[in-house]
């Protein structure tokens, strides 16, 4: 919402602080990121893994070897890997709050990206999806391997204020042991560190050019099996909820917590991920502008002009229909024309026509298919990707309103007249079906221009 941005913008101005009482842009990186690619991953040697249980085991027998025999190195967690079938399949492991990676966790990498693709898995097909789980996991009816048995100290259920033992050396120790201390941070830090940081975005046509938060999006981290994330604020200020002594990855995923997803990594994903590279535990300061990677720059714009307008439904501002639940919205960067086809949600389109309007990427909707498609090919600054997602998020209302029978009518017309003249000019208004798409445009461009007003 610009207004409401605008005014608390003024506010931290006049008040020359920020929630912390420092000056707001004091901890801003805006040269951050800029080098990171955002293709695809490039994996090297495989690495060992410094928490499976039985390298912890001995590195506690090297600390502690007077009272190795006598404490128990538990199993936590389970390292593993899926292998999806489709998108219900999918769906199941993240309705059990998994978090799944598309790459192997104890891989060397040696070019970070955001999407990777096991070389043995078909193209066409969902690649294996790697996740650490419980001990006492119950696996769902579908192929997987267990690849490690894991002891991660934090996860563990037992009482250990009496035992003597320093479990955050021990994980040192580990990492020392198997090879990897170059991920460690000096002795000196020795103390764990609880992640945290800002993700800002510029808008140079509002708010005079200051960074704003991305809103709502997960930042994820790792270090090997080791996880944790957290959620942006509306400033976006974010911290994790664990302790780490070692270099992690960082990633920014799209899944907002207005309920949602912005894809797709030109892999079968339904929501992007962006690398944020590798860097120390205590956290990332980014802002991303227009001189960012063009992706990472596009998904948080779309991002924060979804937020602003789920914001803006609420009773005590336009009091607007939300869209449906879980709207799923791609981008394509090699498209110009936007559209709100609402497919995830039910309606049922003539496959023809839109394989017509999708052109290469058509066969991702057999497995993944998207509510909204946002083109963004020639709209490089925020404002022209803002006004457009605003748009279509007006037609998602409006089909919360009237259905699929309604909807399909429209979106039918509005393809085949794009498909007639390679433009959405929506047709001369005579062709079967105009009056739908007369209405539902009327109002998309109607709340769109809305959306820039207090």
């Amino acid at each position: 919402m610009r207004g409401k941005i605008t005014f608390l913008l003024i506010a931290l101005i006049v008040g020359a602080c920020s929630r912390d009482g420092i000056n707001p842009d004091q901890d801003l990186d805006f040269q951050y990121g800029r080098n990171l690619s955002h293709e695809k991953i490039v994996l090297g040697s495989r690495l060992e893994n410094p928490y499976k249980t039985e390298n912890i085991e001995r590195a506690l027998s090297a600390l502690y070897p007077t009272k190795a025999d006598r404490v128990q190195v538990e199993t936590t967690d389970l390292y593993v890997r899926f292998l999806p079938k489709n998108e219900q399949q999918l769906d199941s492991l993240k309705n059990k709050g998994l978090i799944l990676i598309d790459h192997p966790l104890d891989y060397e990498i040696l070019v970070d990206g955001d999407w990777y693709h096991d070389p043995e898995v078909p193209d066409d097909m969902l690649t294996w999806q790697y996740a650490v789980v419980s001990e006492d996991f119950v696996f769902p009816d579908m192929e997987y391997e267990v690849i490690d048995e894991c002891h991660i100290s934090d996860n563990s259920s037992g009482t250990r204020g009496d035992d003597g033992i320093d479990w955050e050396a021990v994980e040192r120790q580990s990492y020392v042991m198997t090879g990897n201390s170059r991920f460690l941070l000096p002795q000196t830090k020795a103390d764990k560190i609880i992640p945290s940081g800002r993700i800002t975005i510029v808008d140079e046509a509002a708010d005079e050019g200051q960074p704003v938060g991305v809103k709502g999006v997960r930042v994820s981290c790792n270090t090997f099996v080791k996880f944790a994330h957290a959620y942006t604020d509306e400033d976006g200020y974010y911290k994790m909820n664990k302790k780490f002594s070692s270099e992690l990855r960082y990633r920014l995923v799209f899944d907002n917590v207005k309920d949602f997803s912005i894809g797709f990594n030109m892999i079968l994903e339904p929501a992007s991920a962006s690398t944020l590279g590798k860097a120390s535990p205590e956290g990332i300061d980014m802002t991303v502008t227009k001189d960012s990677e063009s992706k990472l720059f596009k998904r948080c714009a779309v991002n924060n002009a979804a937020y602003d307008y789920y914001d803006r439904c609420s009773k005590d501002n336009l009091d607007l229909p939300l869209p449906p639940k879980n709207l799923r919205i791609w981008i394509f960067h090699k498209m110009q024309a936007s559209s709100a086809l609402m497919m995830h949600h039910g309606a049922v389109l003539d496959m023809a026509v839109v394989s017509s309007f999708l052109g290469d990427f058509a066969p991702l909707v057999k497995i993944f298919m998207p509510d909204l498609t946002i083109g963004v090919e020639r709209k490089d600054d925020f404002s022209s990707i803002y006004a457009e997602v605003c748009h279509e998020l007006a037609h998602a209302s409006h089909f919360s309103k009237v259905g699929t029978g309604y909807w399909n009518k429209n979106i039918l017309y509005v393809l085949e007249s794009f498909m007639s003249s390679g433009v959405m000019d929506y047709g001369d208004g005579t062709a079967r079906n105009a009056g739908y798409c007369e209405v539902s445009e009327m109002w998309a461009y109607y709340l769109s221009s809305r959306m820039w007003q207090v």
